[in-house]
């Protein structure tokens, strides 16, 4: 996924990713330590980009992901970009049915999976036609020859049967054909697998043959493979031969006669892991949990992409952590207020879809103003939309999507790391301003990775709950509707200086009062349709929000001169190219500069200076400008948008060339 954290926007602090050493795998018996190949040349290279295609059911998501494990290990600065079908099997051999993992590393520091790819590593005809285009010239193509017979081409749409293999076309590029599927077979000889078996075996030779070729040890791989199959003794076998074999051909043959050395990216010190964006999603809301002396609670429905924070957390019990797979949407989010209204912290995502139905309980949750995190990990809409594609289309449905005046805090994550700080952030907010507060991510980052070195907890912002102190002498005594408390009366919506209320969990004594969704009379809580009292409460609730802004530190430059020619505003997963971008335009002497946000609502408070400094200003957005028009309509300046909706995110040379334009008008 895409590149690092940064400095943040709004100012909260930089999260620089890094990945975790593993301890020492030892190997499997048989096999020796990997030696360099002396008789191969060697080529360094600052970065690389390698692009996996092939069919959903080739393996290559593990392909890539394996890889990138072992060049994060190996101290590379990473990132990553898995594509694949919404199909749980998509039809064999067409463009549509295409999976790819695009994965960019490097010995200096890397913001996104790339533009273009330096190797593309295809499985089928297919794959190689849905993906040519996103390989530079002269670059590198290594082709499964078996996937290019009369029947793939067909399925691909190759005009006669034409081969792309044979016929001249790839002259551009550095083509070989390797009969991976015949040399997978040849490996497993003497083994009891049937051919199917074998088949789905391939991908470890591809993951053996890159390792080679980018002067890889097999440490890594070999540990996941005998952990997966450490209960199938056939299939462990079978996996770690065809490894080998990958490694061995590239060793061996005579056709690839030069390897490439990509060195470890300086690094800060510290412990290191590789996390996706929902993996950090999981572990911001256990920290934030943890911090704040709380148990958390994870109420959820399936949908993609955010199936997988829920995964991440039922594998940490340990933490106390309670996660509850619920028949709707509805129910999760209300199970996740329960759980807030008894006293723990409750937290549900899900994607624009899922949102939509939990909006109801949403403005429960700001009515009752109890802590409440809400993930919203885009994806394509709108409707069933694009499932497995990213976008960035619901800010709108984030900020203004309930009904009433129902205002909550909006936080938008930049990248996989930043999917921790945010998260974290959001349950600090929520908890220490009783609010709902909702997260988004996308699909883009909650499935790419990245090196992430995480923090202490002591190093982490303290996150402290409001809680109502129990009253051990007093007896609790119902006030009627209409009534005046008495003067030694529990009220609990009597707010602080913040406009925060007490938050008094069932069960304290001498804390009884009143709770639910009809509206309620100021103090007391009890219910009331007076129209002056619910002015004053839909302001107080407002408010409360509104001061949260009080609590950001200064807004900061992502890069750029605090005044000049162009500002480029961002937000979420469109940091990396961004960055990246403007980074080139400023070491080519152009004026520009780019602030990237994290609090979408209530924003910034030094934004408004910060974009009276610049005379134009650019806002890229995977939507048609849902950012823009809020810039527009709150600070009245002239922001020009760069608007994709393809299901795919910004380049680097896109953001560079929409500047540019901009700059010469």
């Amino acid at each position: 996924m895409t590149g690092k954290a940064g400095t943040p926007g709004n100012g909260t602090p930089e999260a620089r990713r890094d990945n975790a050493p593993s301890p020492p795998v030892p190997l499997h018996p048989e096999m020796d330590t990997i030696q360099p190949s002396h008789h191969k040349a060697t080529e360094v290279r600052e970065k690389v980009v390698i692009l996996f295609a092939g069919d959903s059911g080739d393996g290559i998501q593990l392909t890539g992901s394996q890889f990138t494990d072992t060049n994060a290990l190996f101290g590379n600065d990473v990132s990553t970009f898995p594509n694949y079908p919404a199909e749980i099997r998509a039809p064999q051999g067409t463009i549509a049915g295409v999976s790819g993992f695009q994965l960019h590393f490097g010995s200096v520091d890397v913001f996104t999976p790339g533009d273009q790819c330096d190797t593309l590593v295809v499985m089928n005809a297919a794959a190689l036609k849905a993906n040519l285009h996103k390989l530079k010239k002269g670059g590198i193509i290594i082709a499964n020859s078996d996937g290019f017979d009369t029947k793939n081409l067909r399925l691909a749409g190759y005009k006669d049967d034409a081969n792309p293999l044979t016929d001249r076309s790839l002259d551009n590029y550095v083509l070989h054909p390797v009969d991976i599927a015949k040399l997978t077979r040849l490996a497993l000889e003497g083994t009891t697998l049937g051919m199917k078996e074998k088949d789905r075996s391939k991908n470890m030779f591809v993951l053996g043959f890159i390792h080679w070729m980018y002067g890889r040890k097999l440490d890594r791989s070999r540990a996941f493979i005998m952990d997966k199959f450490k209960d199938k003794p056939d299939l462990l076998e079978a996996n770690l031969r065809v490894l080998q074999a990958g490694y061995n051909y590239g060793d061996t043959s005579e056709t690839f006669t030069t390897r490439f050395e990509v060195k470890p990216a300086p690094m800060p010190k510290g412990e290191y892991r590789n996390i996706t964006g929902n993996q950090g999603v999981a572990i911001g809301l256990i920290a934030g949990a943890q911090k704040a002396g709380l148990e958390l609670f994870y109420g959820s429905y399936p949908i993609t992409p955010a199936s997988d924070i829920l995964h991440e957390l039922s594998r940490n019990k340990h933490f106390g952590v309670k996660t509850f797979q619920a028949e709707d949407e509805i129910a999760a989010v209300c199970t996740a207020i329960g759980a807030s209204y008894g006293g723990g912290l409750g937290a549900t995502a899900s994607s624009g879809p899922g949102i939509a139905l939990k909006t109801e309980a949403l403005g429960l949750a700001v009515m009752l103003e109890l802590p409440l995190v809400v993930v919203n990990v885009q994806r394509g809409g709108p409707s069933t939309g694009m499932p497995t594609k990213t976008e960035q289309a619901d800010l709108w449905q984030a900020i203004h999507g309930r009904n009433g005046e129902a205002p909550m805090p909006v936080l938008a994550a930049s990248s996989p790391t930043d999917c921790f700080e945010m998260a974290y952030e959001a349950v600090k907010l929520a908890v220490e301003h009783m609010t709902p507060v909702m997260l988004l991510t996308d699909g883009y980052m909650a499935n790419g990775a990245e090196p992430w070195r995480f923090p202490k907890a002591a190093d982490l912002r303290p996150i402290k709950p409001p809680f109502a102190t129990p009253r051990e002498d007093y007896e609790d005594t119902e006030v009627a509707d209409g009534e005046a408390p008495a003067p030694d009366a529990f009220l609990p919506y009597e707010r602080d200086e913040r406009g925060v209320r007490p938050w008094a969990v069932p069960g304290m004594k001498g804390l009884q009062h009143r709770i639910g969704g009809i509206e309620k009379e100021d103090k007391t809580g009890n219910i009331s349709y007076d129209p002056k009292n619910h002015q004053l409460m839909v302001n107080l609730r407002a408010q409360k929000v509104a001061k949260i802004a009080d609590t950001y530190r200064p807004i900061r430059l992502d890069s750029g001169p605090d005044s000049g020619e162009l500002l480029v505003v961002g937000w979420g997963s469109t940091y990396g190219a961004i960055r990246t971008a403007m980074l080139q335009l400023q070491t080519e002497g152009y004026s520009v500069a780019h602030v990237h946000l994290r609090h979408m609502f209530p924003m910034n408070k030094g934004l408004r200076d910060l974009l009276k400094r610049y005379k134009k200003v650019l806002v890229p957005e995977m939507n048609s400008g849902q950012l823009r028009q809020l810039l527009r309509a709150e600070y009245l300046v002239d922001a020009q948008g760069l608007n994709k909706v393809q299901g795919l995110p910004f380049t680097a040379e896109e953001i560079r060339n929409a500047a540019l334009e901009l700059l010469s008008k």
